[in-house]
């Protein structure tokens, strides 16, 4: 079996490079650039720009599965040419969002969406087995607070008391080693979350303690949040989690076993998680 995984500069790409390898499974790395790349001894790299057809053919030569990053702009191009090299099975990178009752017509959802309908659409006319990897928030996103702690401020939240369930991204690229290596599993959606349900300020005192770094929070208006990343976060996007962080202000989300089960292993906490990154908050 020869996989493609895709976005080998993200770390769950990485990660489940690494896992792929130990295992003596054959993996082709794929990014935009791929001179970036520092694959394991023995993987080829492969530029798969997701966004540029042209990359697919090559990319795609001999692969008999894809990891793939939900990137909607030319899947349909991704998806025939997949079935044109003899592709049996694309595991999906997508996101819990697409679950929610307006994920087509919101902006973080919708993409994911586009993707899996598309695999969706071509798995039922026989083109290839699609499985679906739908975790939740990242642990990852709280890297975005660092430096405000590193530089000793408080970190503006316009919800603090708003509840997610922060996934070790070591978890998401084990399920998705279980799920590409396990063919019993294909076919499925498995939906990932954290082992804890954790608002903003829990996870700022859970990274002050690991750290030793003070990790306080200072409640902003929606406006004043809004006006801090217009630099960065399209509207639109911010307007997105804005709504998502309101609804969820106070209101601890639903938890699933589904990492543990694919894995045999507990789902790595987040204090676990800080624990394996606390230099990127420490100056």
């Amino acid at each position: 079996m020869t996989v493609l995984v895709t976005g080998c500069r993200g770390r769950v790409g990485s990660a489940l490079l690494d896992l792929l390898h130990a295992a003596g499974i054959k993996a082709r790395a794929a990014s935009k650039n791929p001179a970036d790349l520092s694959p394991p001894d023995g993987i080829d790299t492969v530029r798969c720009d997701l966004s540029d057809p042209r990359d697919f053919e090559t990319a795609l030569d001999g692969v008999d599965s894809v990891f793939l990053y939900a990137e909607p702009a030319h899947i349909d191009a991704f998806v025939s040419q997949a079935r044109a090299a003899g592709v049996r099975h694309i595991a999906l990178l997508s996101s819990s969002s697409v679950l929610a009752p307006d994920a087509a017509d919101n902006p973080i959802a919708a993409s994911h969406l586009a993707v899996e309908r598309a695999l969706a659409a071509a798995a039922a006319d026989g083109a290839f087995e699609a499985t679906h990897i739908q975790p939740g928030a990242f642990a990852t996103n709280a890297l975005q607070w660092s430096w405000a702690i590193k530089s000793g401020r408080a970190v503006e939240l316009p919800y603090p008391g708003s509840h997610s369930d922060p996934i070790h991204e070591r978890d998401v690229a084990e399920a998705a080693f279980a799920v590409l290596t396990r063919p019993a599993l294909h076919g499925s959606s498995y939906l990932l979350t954290g082992p804890e349900s954790l608002d903003f300020t829990e996870q700022l005192t859970i990274l002050a303690e690991v750290t030793g770094r003070a990790a306080t929070t200072a409640a902003v208006t929606p406006e004043r949040w809004k006006e801090s990343v217009a630099g960065y976060i399209p509207e639109r996007f911010a307007d997105a989690l804005l709504s998502y962080w309101s609804s969820h202000d106070g209101r601890p989300v639903t938890l699933t076993r589904t990492v543990e089960e694919l894995t045999g292993h507990p789902t790595r906490t987040f204090t676990e998680w800080t624990t394996d990154h606390a230099d990127a908050f420490r100056p």
